[in-house]
């Protein structure tokens, strides 16, 4: 998975032919030396979509919650959502507005049947999509799940400065997603959506 060897030379000694993916030199994409943006310690709202669950019976968010606290973040809100798109979409624009959240991470609601809303209440919100976030989801994802990963919609975008990350509802997606993508790219990709407010 070295497709971003930075380390790699594109003309013996010659810098004038480094370049990242869209030609745009300085913009943070492909900064990995430059980390002094990143925010080490995150406050997280962790919203888990659904109309049967509660905050006792919320397998996902425990998991997301726990993977978050392991990597030394903070869980400062902790809520079920109904499965209703004016909810999920206050919810998540609540997050934004807070001030003591920097990053929201939803649980449920991903998937293709009728009731399944999260994707396009939280889409609408969104200043800025992170397509690699599914894209790179659904691929590990489908080491576990196959070609079922189809009917999943993980998705991520920034509103208002706070990336969210969308997951689905079981614990092993939830648990997927925030070890293997959230915890190692969530401080700098805040960091990063930031920027400007500095």
């Amino acid at each position: 998975m070295s497709d971003h060897d930075h380390g790699e030379s594109h003309g013996a000694g010659d810098d004038s032919h480094h370049h990242d993916h869209d030609g745009h030199h300085g913009d943070g994409e492909h900064d990995h030396d430059h980390h002094h943006h990143d925010i080490d310690d995150l406050d997280a709202a962790v919203l888990t979509v659904s109309s049967t669950r509660d905050v006792d019976d919320d397998p996902a968010g425990d998991a997301i919650a726990e993977l978050l606290r392991e990597a030394r973040h903070s869980v400062s809100v902790r809520r079920v959502v109904d499965d209703d798109y004016d909810e999920i979409q206050t919810a998540v624009a609540r997050m934004a507005d807070r001030g003591d959240v920097d990053v929201t991470v939803t649980t449920g609601g991903t998937g293709v049947t009728p009731d399944d809303r999260t994707v396009e209440a939280a889409t609408q919100l969104f200043d800025k999509t992170l397509p690699g976030f599914g894209e790179l989801f659904r691929r590990l994802s489908y080491d576990e799940i196959g070609t079922k990963v189809v009917g999943t919609r993980a998705t991520a975008g920034v509103v208002d400065g706070m990336p969210t990350f969308c997951l689905p509802g079981s614990e092993n997606a939830a648990r997927l997603g925030t070890a293997e993508i959230i915890v190692p790219e969530a401080p700098h990709l805040t960091g990063l959506a930031r920027r400007d407010e500095e």
